[in-house]
């Protein structure tokens, strides 16, 4: 079978990596053609039509601005679509494009399956809409996530959560600390990980903040993890200086190894509380006020970090746009890195969370549900 797939952004194309992957093992004759990154590319044998570096845009302004690219993107996809005629589109979160190229394919006759459900049950719920119309098949990573789709008459399928078998299997391979520190030339002090995500405008927002909170630790080292899509120039440019080691390709082991960790929300929280690692959610965006009250009206739950999303329950602090300063930040972090009360709930909350994910081998289970095998 020929399967189709686009992922926009870095986690996006880890997740579909893996998921090829699994579906190579059920079809010996699957051929493949994706809107994606490096690790779709490495499983699928091909390159990407395009990079989800080029399509990496967030926000209402940074859409604005760049329409006419990304109209420009739709259009390359709906072209390799009609010239590849694929047999199934699998699409991967990453919603505003996605859902306008399942709206496409739909049409076309093409099955459609949504891997890794849009988060639409805290923002832009009318998506739904869209999904019950042109989604065949959507395989939820969240196990609250089906029910929610049940109440408003469309059924879901919940297949278990990527995250969990990846970090697992990295697990595997970590250095003790003193071999990962060797490796990476650190001196031998314990660590402040520090992780502002995988886009240009989120590690510009946040990444100064979180290195003015963690500099008031100074009996810890500070350690970025850098983004695989973002230039070396970029954390030249924000650091003014300053000398932070960058570490690239390890974020799982700096995590792994930090005492604690400043997370931009995203996948990368839910990746650090599996990893055992304290954490504070850092999102300032444009840091106004004003924003934090307009996107506080339109979302539709209690919480944004997805520890709290799939518990239910306040686990880590969510410092949101004017509620992320360099003070509110230090206040949580210094909570964390002795053994206080604090340190010790956060813990126990991801105990909860382990046990409400389960261990169902997510991509496997995606697999046979896309495969029919």
């Amino acid at each position: 079978m020929k399967y189709f797939l686009i992922a926009g952004e870095a986690s996006g194309d880890l997740h579909a990596s893996h998921l090829i992957e699994s579906i190579k093992q059920l079809d010996c004759q699957a051929e493949f053609r994706f809107l994606g990154g490096d690790l779709m590319s490495n499983q699928a044998g091909v390159q990407p039509i395009i990079h989800y570096k080029d399509m990496a845009y967030m926000g209402f302004a940074d859409v604005l601005r760049h329409l006419g690219k990304i109209l420009g993107f739709l259009g390359t996809a709906r072209r390799a679509i009609d010239e590849w005629q694929p047999d199934t589109l699998i699409l991967v979160d990453y919603p505003s494009f996605n859902l306008k190229v399942a709206k496409y394919a739909h049409n076309l006759g093409i099955p459609v399956h949504y891997f890794i459900s849009p988060k639409v049950w805290v923002w832009k719920e009318w998506r739904v809409k869209d999904i019950r119309r042109y989604v065949d098949h959507m395989y939820c990573i969240l196990p609250f996530e089906p029910d929610w789709y049940l109440e408003r008459g469309y059924k879901a399928t919940y297949v278990g959560n990527p995250t969990v078998q990846e970090v697992a299997q990295a697990s595997k391979d970590f250095p003790d600390f003193s071999h990962f520190i060797d490796r990476f030339d650190l001196p031998d002090r314990p660590i402040i990980a520090l992780v502002p995500g995988s886009r240009v405008r989120e590690i510009r927002d946040n990444l100064p903040l979180m290195l003015d909170a963690a500099s008031r630790h100074p009996e810890y080292q500070t350690v970025i993890a850098g983004a695989p899509n973002i230039d070396d120039s970029l954390y030249r440019n924000v650091l003014a200086g300053k000398s932070v080691p960058v570490l690239r390709d390890a974020t799982y082991p700096l995590v792994h190894h930090a005492r604690a960790a400043l997370v931009t929300s995203g996948t990368a929280t839910l990746e650090t509380a599996l990893l055992d690692t304290p954490q504070v959610a850092c999102y300032r965006f444009n840091g106004s006020k004003w924003s934090y009250n307009f996107y506080r009206r339109l979302l539709t739950g209690k919480y944004v970090t997805l520890p709290n999303l799939i518990t239910d329950e306040a686990i880590i602090p969510e410092l949101l746009m004017h509620l992320c300063t360099v003070d509110s930040i230090d206040r949580h972090l210094t909570a964390l890195l002795d053994d206080t009360p604090q340190r010790t709930a956060m813990l126990d909350g991801y105990s909860r969370l382990k046990k409400r994910l389960g261990t169902a081998v997510c991509t496997t289970t995606a697999a046979r549900l896309i495969t029919g095998k």
